[in-house]
């Protein structure tokens, strides 16, 4: 390191002082030299780079590489050390994968230019699994449903049934391929399942044109069709979808899967799916002969290709048995699409037939299926009344008040397909029946529905209880609720076209008309509404 030129040196040596000056000054001419130099240099690079910047030629060439960068053909003609720079950030896909598609994948969508049209009953088709020995009484199920005007889609049988049974206002009736050829190892089941499960292939094949949905179903499955359309229209048919719901009954989904549509309550299969499961399913289906049946085929077939099940509550594979008013009376807050197993309950209303219940029901339905089954609870705080609505089926009014959250829940009045009837049995909410009468509510049952205006009027009649007059005794000196009142109104304004998006519970009103009528309003809530216990319509 060198000494400061100020270093303090020994006085006594006299030539001393001299030398360190010398080389002092050497120092400081070097070291101006070289910063001199070196700011030359900085000075004359930055006139360099600063003319040639903003020179004209530089500004041109700038301006016509931009645009020809943006152009279509810098990506046929451009330079190689650009294209080498592409293909490392953007590698080709896989074999086995593909990009985002740019366009629908369904043909039969993007070659009639409708994937922006709306969907209607036209668009799906149905496939219906029936059986030629049950088919004569089975038709009577599908009638109530089927529009043969607007809708498309067959009833697939194992074999032709007599002439006079085929009818023009049903679907058309087809038979089933051989599937003799496949293998079938399942102990306890039935071959049958083999061709159920083929079903969709099958439809496919037929190539009707513009088909965004094929919905799977069976001959005791009854649709409300307009709800149908209003789900599936929240989903975009040129993606794979797979809807549906599990069973009720816990040991079916513990022994099928919790990710499985149950194909009795409805499977809705869009195209893309559709057509990719009938490129292999017949290869699928061989790999799992010990299946049970078809919509575990089907599932499994489906799995391969990756589809998770999407779950829609207003489908309902129904595996119960018994009363099922627990259940039709504590729908889910979603659109009512389907119920299965109808013969397997008993009639829906008191004094009528199955089917005649069956008719009754689906009349509803039709009139105004958006409101169908849906929930509404209002109170009477004067009286201590709890009035829990079911449009469409039945009014129950409780003795005293009884909170929302107790009445989400269904009550316990039916079994399980396996007849089991433990609540651990099921795989939804389940609260017990009241067992005190001084508890049970008065039901109050639909009799008939009509239009008024836009809105529907329900005519609601009082059911007689084998316990009326026990309640009488034992519940003195607080009379039965509404002792005097037989029949209930109920006025339905309609619910608003996208409620299904964003649904919500209805709200009522208690209108008092006289000693033996009464008259609720129900519609949606007001935004300002909230809880059942305040709320307004």
């Amino acid at each position: 390191m060198m000494l400061p030129c100020h270093s303090n040196l020994s006085v006594t040596n006299e030539r001393s002082p001299r030398l360190p000056r010398s080389r002092c000054r050497r120092w400081r001419q070097s070291r101006t030299g070289t910063a001199v130099v070196a700011v030359a240099a900085l000075l004359i690079s930055t006139t360099s780079w600063l003319s040639l910047v903003f020179s004209g030629t530089t500004t041109r060439c700038w301006r016509r590489f931009k645009d020809w960068e943006g152009s279509p053909h810098s990506l046929s003609h451009s330079l190689p050390w650009s294209s080498s720079l592409n293909r490392r950030s953007i590698p080709p896909p896989l074999p086995g994968f593909e990009s985002p598609p740019a366009s629908p994948r369904n043909r039969s969508l993007s070659e009639h230019g409708s994937e922006k049209k709306e969907l209607s009953l036209n668009d799906i088709v149905f496939g219906i699994a029936g059986s030629s020995h049950l088919w004569k009484q089975r038709k009577e199920l599908v009638r109530l449903w089927w529009r043969p005007l607007e809708m498309r889609g067959h009833v697939w049988l194992e074999e032709n049934v007599p002439p006079e049974e085929a009818d023009d206002s049903l679907p058309p009736l087809m038979v089933s391929e051989d599937i003799s050829r496949f293998r079938y190892t399942n102990p306890t089941g039935h071959p049958s399942g083999l061709r159920i499960s083929r079903i969709l292939t099958e439809s496919f094949r037929l190539r009707l044109p513009n088909v965004r949905w094929f919905v799977l179903g069976d001959d005791d499955t009854v649709f409300n069709v307009d709800n149908l359309v209003a789900v599936l229209s929240k989903y975009d048919p040129s993606e794979m979808m797979y809807i549906g719901t599990p069973s009720e009954s816990h040991s079916a989904n513990a022994y099928f899967s919790h990710y499985m549509a149950f194909g009795g309550g409805g499977i809705a299969i869009s195209y893309p799916l559709a057509e990719a499961l009938s490129n292999f399913h017949d290869d699928c289906i061989e790999r799992y002969p010990k299946l049970y049946g078809s919509d575990d085929r089907l599932h499994a077939c489906i799995t391969e290709l990756g589809v998770p099940l999407t779950r829609e509550h207003g489908f309902h594979q129904w595996d119960i048995r018994g009363n099922a008013h627990g259940l039709l009376s504590s729908h889910p807050i979603a659109p009512f699409v389907s119920i299965h197993h109808v013969e397997n309950v008993d009639p829906f209303f008191p004094g009528l037939s199955s089917l005649d219940s069956l008719k009754l029901f689906t009349k509803a339905m039709r009139i105004e299926p958006r409101s169908f089954l849906q929930r509404s609870i209002c109170y009477d705080h004067v009286r201590r009344l709890t009035f829990s609505v079911s449009l469409s089926y039945v009014v129950q009014v409780f003795p005293n008040i009884v909170l929302p959250r107790e009445l989400e829940r269904s009550e316990h009045t039916y079994v399980a397909w396996n007849k089991l009837g433990h609540p651990q049995e099921f795989d939804h909410d389940i609260r017990g029946s009241y067992k005190s009468v001084c508890k049970k509510p008065v039901m109050f049952f639909l009799k008939d529905v009509t239009k008024d205006g836009n809105a529907t009027l329900g005519s609601y009649a009082r059911a007689k209880a084998k316990d009326d007059l026990k309640r009488k005794v034992f519940c003195f000196p607080r009379s039965p609720p509404l002792q005097y009142v037989q029949d209930i109104q109920v006025l339905g304004y309609p619910l608003g076209k996208n409620w299904h998006l964003v649904p919500r519970r209805l709200c009522c009103k208690v209108n008092n008309t006289n000693d033996e009528l009464l008259r609720l309003t129900v519609g949606q809530c007001e935004k300002r509404a909230l809880s059942s216990l305040t709320d307004s319509m």
